[in-house]
């Protein structure tokens, strides 16, 4: 019992800090109504880092994160350029953040296949390498999650105003598009970090299925982002020691883990019927009033 405590430490420290952020960014995704817009930056930013290592940079290196980083940040250009009033366009913004995935994805796989252990590489980008993290990569994260924390503070309220009721946003004569870029670059940077540790597809899974849970246990935004790391907290324990005690790989024993959340979830509500005073996560709360940009 010692040896796997002392083993997981530092895991498990990871995915405490990727759960801080994660817990509270997906809230913004799910109210956005962006659902896979973190996978697309995900995607964007393995791309960068496959194309890295295509040039001979190694995983984790500083070179391997400037090219992730800077994919991410063309992601979030891309993706706050083409948000638009609802009433404005036919084509909803999912269908762009859908195709840019799936050429990012395309784009991964032919530039690996020119890569030496290409294929070697998309899979370790999709499961990650948490198990194998150190302390100093740790100690690292969290504080550049700490600065990002920090920012989304600061500007809370025109962030969760751009989520909650968009169009109020555009009457109050913010600059959406600039507000949005603001929010992708810092998810950017999140996503960067955490494709490198947890991989894809549990950046995904850690930033949709706490979010799912809060946003329909409570309307109040300490509460929802309470709830968030609580299940966060919880999944990433249970699949750690899952991964250890049964040799699985780590990530997607994460994964089936909030799945299995959700699914309890969702059995937990169809036998309790909700509680007065709870909102479905897509009506819009009211929000304080945001200062101008």
């Amino acid at each position: 019992m010692l040896d796997m405590l002392m083993f997981m430490a530092a895991p498990f420290a990871a995915c405490l800090i990727l759960v801080g952020m994660h817990g509270y960014l997906g809230l913004h995704v799910l109210l956005r109504q962006v659902i896979f817009v973190d996978l697309a930056l995900a995607q964007i930013a393995a791309l960068g880092t496959v194309v890295a290592f295509l040039f001979g940079y190694e995983v984790g290196s500083p070179g391997s994160f400037a090219w992730s980083l800077g994919a991410a940040v063309l992601g979030a250009l891309i993706f706050s350029v083409t948000r638009t009033r609802s009433n404005e366009s036919k084509v909803p913004q999912e269908a762009i953040i859908g195709i840019t995935y799936v050429m990012a994805s395309a784009a991964a796989l032919l530039v690996a296949d020119r890569a030496p252990e290409g294929a070697e590489h998309i899979k370790k980008l999709l499961a990650g390498s948490i198990l194998w993290i150190t302390w100093p990569t740790v100690v690292r994260n969290l504080l550049i999650y700490a600065a990002v924390g920090v920012f989304h503070y600061i500007f809370r309220k025109r962030f969760m105003l751009l989520s909650e009721d968009p169009e109020r946003a555009y009457a109050q004569g913010m600059r959406v598009w600039l507000w949005d870029f603001l929010f992708y670059v810092s998810f950017g940077v999140v996503i960067t970090i955490s494709v490198e540790i947890g991989g894809v597809l549990m950046v995904f899974a850690q930033l949709v299925a706490p979010a799912i849970i809060a946003l329909n246990s409570s309307d109040r935004w300490g509460k929802r982002i309470a709830i968030a790391w609580a299940v966060g907290f919880l999944a990433s324990a249970v699949g750690l020691i899952a991964s250890y005690q049964v040799d699985f790989p780590s990530g997607p024993a994460i994964v089936c883990a909030l799945g299995l959340f959700l699914l309890l979830f969702g059995g937990w509500r169809a036998l309790r019927p909700a509680r007065p005073g709870v909102r479905a996560p897509t009506t819009a709360p009211a929000t304080p009033a945001a200062p101008g940009a």
